[in-house]
């Protein structure tokens, strides 16, 4: 089944919001006081979320199969990397499972994307072209 095409204005919008997101990711695998998620083992989850979040998101701008593909091993690569980059440090560690919560969040993100939800991205469009025209 085809899906409507965003608008340009709107894909770049949600590109950039995209690529913020990317940065977050970075920025708070890096600084030197992590984010606490309060249960045990609360950090793989803030993992998968960070990277389920990812796919989703760019998997709700890029719905071929090939691209998404593409789009899974860079933020896999980026996982990968980042937990070295956490080692490189003297105030973070590195983990070999926090490489498999990425892993395990692009997983989550690709499933849950088009068309087995709904493009919420569009949606949005939808709903403010609604409003404004």
């Amino acid at each position: 089944m085809q899906t409507p095409e965003m608008n340009s204005r709107a894909r770049t919008l949600w590109l950039i919001v995209g690529w913020l997101l990317v940065l977050l990711v970075i920025v708070l695998s890096l600084v030197p006081v992590p984010v606490d998620v309060p249960v045990e083992e609360g950090d793989k989850f803030g993992h998968v979320a960070a990277y389920a979040a990812l796919m989703l998101w760019f998997a709700n701008i890029y719905e071929p199969p090939a691209r998404r593909g593409m789009l899974a091993i860079a933020f896999v690569a980026l996982g990968v990397a980042l937990e070295f980059a956490q080692g490189w440090t003297d105030y973070r560690t590195f983990e070999l499972a926090d490489m498999a919560a990425d892993v395990f969040g692009v997983a989550v993100g690709w499933v849950l994307a088009p068309p087995r939800l709904p493009n919420f991205l569009q949606g949005v469009e939808k709903v403010f072209q609604r409003r404004v025209g």
